[in-house]
């Protein structure tokens, strides 16, 4: 705090500043301000006093515009929004729903996916199995099971063109090779009868059936069934009449050519 007494004919009259640092320098830039601006001379037509006291005003107003704190920018004009909170919630569910419905494609894609792959894993499988079966499937077998009871040749003076398999009626019969079913119904002598046609041309003929149980046509398997064991036509018993035809239909003994392919009687 500093305290000026003013010497003069208002020898009364005190001025006490109270000025932190701050105005202190205020007043002097303020006094040197004004003084370069023509005060010097207006303050010598003024009275004594009038040039004490008016610069003193003046600076203080100066010290408290320097010293006020910065005045706030004024704020443009102000855009205010106004959100609908209905419409944002039925947004966000909407997005949240691709969402979910992105993710229920793609684990239903991955689980298509997975199951083709087990399908054509189980194909494959059952093809392996199947490869595996045919493999061991026998190649030729016997046309029935029962007693041999007469072979091929000269027989009561007339020729006897294939052999003979006795079992009761009913027993199944069947081919003996992969063929074609090329006949199957009624056949003079033989009751009933069934030719089936191999892949080599051979054609093999089974007779004397009680029941026959493939058409014309069937694809056969080697010991597939084809017919029953009965005893129609000229039979002297329950039996099958097994024939070979080759080469278009030369009668050959059946035994020589089961044996060649690994079947006996």
């Amino acid at each position: 705090m500093a305290r000026h007494r003013v010497k003069g004919p208002l020898v009364d009259v005190i001025t006490r500043v109270d000025l932190d640092r701050k105005k202190a320098v205020a007043v002097v830039v303020a006094a040197g301000a004004l003084a370069g601006a023509g005060f010097a001379q207006a303050a010598s037509t003024v009275s004594p006093v009038d040039r004490l006291i008016t610069p003193v005003a003046a600076t203080k107003n100066l010290a408290a515009v320097m010293t006020a704190p910065p005045a706030q920018p004024q704020q443009g004009p102000q855009t205010i929004h106004s959100v609908d909170t209905g419409s944002e919630a039925r947004k966000l569910l909407q997005a949240e729903q691709i969402q979910a419905q992105y993710h229920v494609a793609g684990a239903l894609r991955s689980a298509e996916g997975a199951y083709a792959k087990r399908q054509e894993a189980a194909k494959a499988e059952r093809a392996r199995i199947a490869a595996e079966e045919e493999a061991k499937r026998p190649k030729c077998v016997r046309p029935a099971q029962g007693s041999f009871t007469s072979g091929f040749g000269a027989r009561w003076g007339t020729s006897h063109n294939g052999v003979d398999i006795a079992n009761a009626i009913g027993t199944p019969i069947v081919s003996v090779m992969d063929g074609t079913v090329i006949e199957a119904g009624p056949a003079s002598g033989f009751g009933l009868w069934v030719r089936v046609q191999h892949e080599d041309g051979t054609i093999t003929v089974y007779g004397h059936m009680n029941t026959i149980d493939v058409p014309q046509g069937a694809k056969v398997k080697a010991g597939q069934q084809i017919a029953t064991i009965g005893n129609r036509g000229q039979s002297t018993g329950p039996h099958v009449h097994f024939e070979v035809w080759v080469g278009g239909g030369q009668k050959i003994n059946p035994v020589g050519w089961l044996a060649e392919r690994g079947v006996s009687l």
